[in-house]
């Protein structure tokens, strides 16, 4: 039997916006149109007449992705050529991510909730990660160079051994940046030898990208570049990257892997608007899946949460409490929060710093010189655990160091603190400064300023009222536009259509 199907670019645009607005695939949605339309066939034997018969589909032989790309051809989006009859049911993707967490380790998890709803919704994932990230080095004695694991939702993670000296120095960031680079190439080679449909890479480092280009030309399968933050200019403002020959070698290279992704992700507007205007990016080669909120993890820990029990644990009952969570290393410049709480001393203002980094002993040993009492540090934790911090503090605060490149990016733990319904302190200018505004979900402070930031917070803890009401507008907003579940399935949108 063959089913005919009217099919026009007003109607694939149509379809597309229904998966947006469901929060579902367009490969789910296609798949239930055409289980409804086999069903009705097989009821009618009435038959289509000549003039609709505008894509014919053979039934038992289409999958989704198929009826896709079919209608991307008869909208005109890509070249006519010869059909197959390959079913997809599912993607097995290859994701190159150096700081893929560990289960229950702290830090950024964004590809750790992004890989467990693939996985949720079907696909396959394994990962070549790496021994260190970009807040501790392994804990283990012994590391294996190579080491394969199932973690708890269901990814396969090929651990790849990166330089024990990661977080001593500059000169130990780039031993371990190249370390990954080749144990991630033999892992990806000699470890990760199923059949996959496409490679997922996010830089930073940008290094990972020659993993990137190496395995998608071992394996014959296209790559999608992700930009989490814009490399090298994030090194360069920061002083880590000073050599010329090095400056001009990495501008090179950045180019030379967007010409040949086949995709690139870009986690803020402003990334775009820089790829496009300033170097040249074909601008329909780039789509947008930012960072986001983890409604589902918050949401977990607010139950049964016994705030009053939990400062009354930590002993900080009686404290206005700011929360830092993060990385503490020269990009975050934390020295203006330890400025900021001297200024606060006399107060009963306590400032809470989560996390690890490469200067993190170095600001425990100013504050211990300064003799300042109010900051408390904490060793980084998972993020179930972590959102019971943050439920606990009055106000959530992220901040970077006062440089240009970071105008451009959002702060993960921002999205954090919404989702927890915490104000926001924004010590980042530039586009992180706008969504805060955007929400009216807290305040901007000028970066470095430890005496605007003092006197900020001074005023805060005379008006809780306000902060509430600020949590909320900061919650409503991050579920409306930077819900995780609802964005993974946007980004696996995107995959979709790249899979012929």
């Amino acid at each position: 039997m063959t089913l005919t199907i009217n099919i026009d670019e007003q109607k694939l645009t149509k379809v597309k916006q229904l998966a947006e607005s469901k929060g579902d695939t367009v490969e789910h949605i296609i798949e239930k149109y055409l289980e409804n339309i086999i069903s009705d066939s097989d009821q009618s034997t009435n038959s289509t007449s000549k003039g609709e018969r505008d894509l014919s589909i053979e039934q038992d032989t289409i999958s989704a992705t198929e009826m896709i790309r079919r209608l991307q051809q008869k909208a005109g989006s890509i070249p006519s050529r010869t059909l197959t009859r390959k079913v997809i049911l599912e993607m097995h993707i290859l994701l190159i991510h150096q700081y893929f967490l560990k289960d229950h380790d702290g830090g950024g998890s964004r590809w750790n909730e992004m890989s467990r709803i693939w996985v949720r919704e079907g696909h396959k994932v394994s990962v070549l990660a790496g021994t260190a990230n970009y807040m501790a080095v392994a804990s283990e004695k012994r590391v294996d160079f190579i080491a394969t694991k199932r973690n708890v939702d269901g990814v396969t993670v090929i651990r790849c051994r990166v330089s024990d000296q990661y977080n001593s120095s500059f000169a130990g960031r780039l031993a371990g940046y190249f370390s990954f680079v080749f144990s991630s190439v033999l892992g990806g080679i000699f470890y990760a030898r199923n059949t996959y449909d496409l490679i997922v890479v996010t830089s930073p480092p940008l290094s990972v990208g020659i993993t990137a280009l190496l395995l998608s030309f071992w394996k014959k399968i296209p790559f999608v570049l992700e930009i989490r933050d814009l490399w090298p200019e994030s090194a360069i403002d920061t002083g880590a990257l000073k050599n010329p020959l090095l400056i001009r070698l990495s501008f090179a290279f950045e180019k030379y892997l967007y010409r040949k992704a086949r995709l690139i992700n870009v986690l803020t507007p402003a990334f775009k608007d820089i790829l496009v205007g300033k170097k040249g990016v074909d601008q329909d080669k780039i789509v947008y899946v930012p960072n986001a909120a983890d409604f589902d993890l918050s949401e977990k820990a607010s139950l049964q949460f016994d705030r009053a029990v939990f400062r009354e644990k930590l002993c900080i009952t009686d404290q206005f409490v700011i929360i830092y969570v993060g990385a503490h290393g020269v990009a975050n410049h934390l020295i203006q929060l330890i400025e900021a709480a001297e200024l606060l001393r006399d107060t009963n203002v306590c400032f809470l710093l989560i996390g690890d980094g490469m200067q993190k002993q170095e600001l425990q040993q100013e504050t211990e010189r300064r003799g300042i009492l109010n900051v408390r540090f904490m060793d980084p934790m998972p993020k179930s655990e972590i959102f019971r911090y943050i439920l606990a503090a009055d106000i959530g605060i992220s901040v970077l160091k006062k440089a240009e490149a970071f105008k451009k990016v959002y702060s993960n733990k921002t999205f954090d603190y919404f989702s927890c319904k915490r104000p926001v302190i924004m010590a980042i200018d530039g586009i992180s400064k706008q969504l805060v505004e955007e929400a009216k979900a807290g305040f901007f402070v000028e970066p470095e300023n430890a005496i605007a930031l003092a006197v900020l917070i001074n005023f805060c803890r005379k008006d809780p009222e306000l902060l509430v009401q600020l949590g909320e507008n900061g919650y409503r907003y991050a579920k409306a536009h930077f819900d995780r579940n609802f964005l993974a399935k946007k980004y696996l949108n995107h995959l979709l259509l790249l899979v012929r």
